[in-house]
C-alpha cells in the first residue's frame, strides 16, 4: 500500500499556506454506506483527496501506519472510551482526528474525554457534507473545531467551582486508562478475533517470537491466566469493545485491514 503525502506538517501558522496541497482524508466507521458517502464527499471537495477506510480499531491503526492520512474521520461508537483516539494521536502528532458524535455519546463527559484524548474536531454524525468538509479544513488549519450545535457541551460552566467530590461526579471524564502499548493493543485485537500467533505475525509484519513477547506482556499487564482470560478482561474493562449494532454489514475480519479508493 503506497503512502500519501508522507512529508506532512502540523496545521496552523507553521504549516503550508491554504491551497498549497490537498489533504488526505480517511474514514473509520463500521457502516459501509457511510464510508462510501464520506469517500464521495471527499472526491467532490476541492483541496481534499481520499486516503482510505477502516471498520475496526486494528484496521484503523494499520491504515494510519501505512497510508499516513492527514485527517481521520472517526465514529464515536467505535471509540466509546476514546482509547483509539489516544493511540492514533500519540502515534502520529501530525494526524488530525475528527470525531463524529452519535446521539448516545452526545454528553459533556464524552466530549471532554475525546478532546483530552486528542480529538481535534467534534461534530454530530448527522452533519451536512459541506459542513463536514469545512470542519475538516478548520480542524487541520486551527487544530481545533467544535460544531456550533455541540458548543454548549464543551463550554466551561460560569460558576464557582463545586466541591471536589461533586465536580468529579458531574464533569470529570471517566478514568479508563489504556494499560497496553499501541502494538500490544493491535495484538490483543487480533487475539480476540481468534488468530494464532503465526497469523498475527503475518498481518503485523512481525516475527512469531515478537508476537509471543507481546502476548506475554498483555497477560502480565491484565493479570490474565491465558489468552481467553485476557480477552474477557479486556471486554469487561472497556479496553476492547463489541462492534456497534449497525456494523452487521461490515465484511469479516479476514478481509484486508484497510482499503483505498483511487483518486
Amino acid at each position: 500500500m503506497r503512502r500519501i503525502e508522507p512529508n506532512r506538517t502540523l496545521g496552523g501558522a507553521s504549516g503550508p499556506p491554504p491551497g498549497a496541497r490537498s489533504l488526505g482524508v480517511a474514514a473509520v466507521d463500521p457502516v459501509p454506506l457511510l464510508r462510501e458517502g464520506l469517500a464521495a464527499m471527499v472526491h467532490r471537495t476541492q483541496g481534499l483527496h481520499w486516503a482510505g477506510m477502516a471498520a475496526s480499531h486494528h484496521a484503523a491503526m494499520q491504515l494510519c501506519e501505512q497510508v499516513r492520512p492527514d485527517v481521520v474521520v472517526l465514529d464515536s461508537a467505535l471509540d466509546p472510551h476514546c482509547h483509539l483516539t489516544k493511540l492514533l494521536s500519540t502515534g502520529d502528532p501530525a494526524l488530525v482526528i475528527v470525531t463524529l458524535i452519535r446521539d448516545a455519546n452526545r454528553t459533556q463527559q464524552y466530549l471532554a474525554t475525546a478532546i483530552a484524548a486528542g480529538a481535534h474536531a467534534i461534530v454530530p454524525r448527522s452533519i451536512d457534507p459541506r459542513r463536514l468538509a469545512e470542519a475538516v479544513r478548520r480542524a487541520h488549519s486551527d487544530r481545533r473545531y467544535i460544531d456550533p450545535s455541540l458548543a454548549a457541551l464543551t463550554a466551561r460552566p460560569k460558576r464557582q467551582p463545586a466541591p471536589r467530590t461533586a465536580l468529579a461526579e458531574d464533569t470529570a471524564p471517566p478514568r479508563t486508562a489504556m494499560p497496553l502499548s499501541r502494538r500490544e493493543y493491535q495484538v490483543l485485537q487480533l487475539v480476540a478475533e481468534g488468530l494464532e500467533n503465526s497469523a498475527i505475525a503475518k498481518l503485523l509484519f512481525l516475527s512469531v517470537e515478537t508476537v509471543r513477547t507481546h502476548v506475554k506482556s498483555i497477560l502480565r499487564k491484565l493479570s490474565a491466566r491465558d489468552r481467553t482470560h485476557a480477552v474477557t478482561i479486556a471486554f469487561r474493562s472497556g479496553i476492547l469493545i463489541a462492534k456497534p449494532d449497525d456494523s452487521i454489514a461490515v465484511t469479516g475480519t479476514a478481509a484486508p485491514a484497510a482499503s483505498q479508493v483511487p483518486h
